[in-house]
């Protein structure tokens, strides 16, 4: 007699689910527009019915707001500022600050482009993204906090004009429009930027790893 099949475990079921319907929000995002994004489009697109969306995220808000995390996670956000907090010195923290820029902001650019698009008349829009810039912000500042504590930051800087700059530097127009329109690759852009926060935040600039040095030798035209 064959043996009983085995159920797999309901969260495990659950946490596919609920994968699913963040992954199709997010591709509804990207095609469609964020005033694409409702429970009834995930529902449909998704395979499901309206409910099972719902026993996931109680309402349209709760889901944008799970897609944030879901997004961050996805993505390897973690791993990439890891590399930015673990650098053993504020200079190089720079360097891979640029290159977390460079990594990881060019995987975003859909989605910030539908945010961008409604997010002052969209309420979970807004929400969104008031989150996303207060965790960026609170990533500059916190570069910034270590420059001046390694006695780095170059002078006329204050610990909220650098941390505003370094913010207003994560621009996806700016992104785009050097990787886009450019087409340079994202090691090109690394390096740039990373020669643009020596020569601007760092007192007695040091010249630029060699991995940084390598792609500012390269032709100066699109790649």
């Amino acid at each position: 007699m064959a043996s009983p099949k085995i159920s797999e475990p309901a969260n495990a079921r659950s946490r596919r689910t609920r994968a699913l319907l963040l992954a199709t929000a997010r591709a509804i995002l990207e095609r469609d527009g964020f005033q694409a994004l409702t429970i009834a489009a995930v529902a449909e697109q998704a395979s499901v019915t309206r409910r099972t969306v719902y026993l996931h995220f109680g309402s349209r808000t709760e889901l944008v707001a799970s897609l944030f995390d879901w997004v961050a996670e996805t993505e390897g956000l973690h791993a990439s500022l890891s590399k930015v907090w673990e650098a053993p010195t504020a200079a190089s923290a720079l360097d891979e600050w640029a290159a977390h820029l460079a990594r990881y902001h060019p995987q975003l650019l859909a989605v910030d482009r539908a945010v961008q698009q409604v997010w002052r008349h969209d309420p979970d829009a807004h929400a969104h993204r008031d989150r996303v810039n207060a965790e960026k912000l609170a990533g500059c500042r916190r570069l910034v906090e270590r420059l001046q504590q390694e006695e780095r930051l170059a002078p006329g800087w204050t610990t909220q004009s650098a941390s505003d700059l370094l913010f207003a530097l994560i621009s996806s127009d700016m992104i785009e429009a050097l990787l886009t329109d450019r087409r340079w690759s994202r090691k090109r852009l690394s390096s740039h930027l990373s020669l643009l926060f020596r020569s601007t935040f760092l007192a007695d600039a040091a010249l630029p790893s060699d991995d940084v040095r390598t792609g500012l030798t390269r032709d100066d035209g699109p790649s």
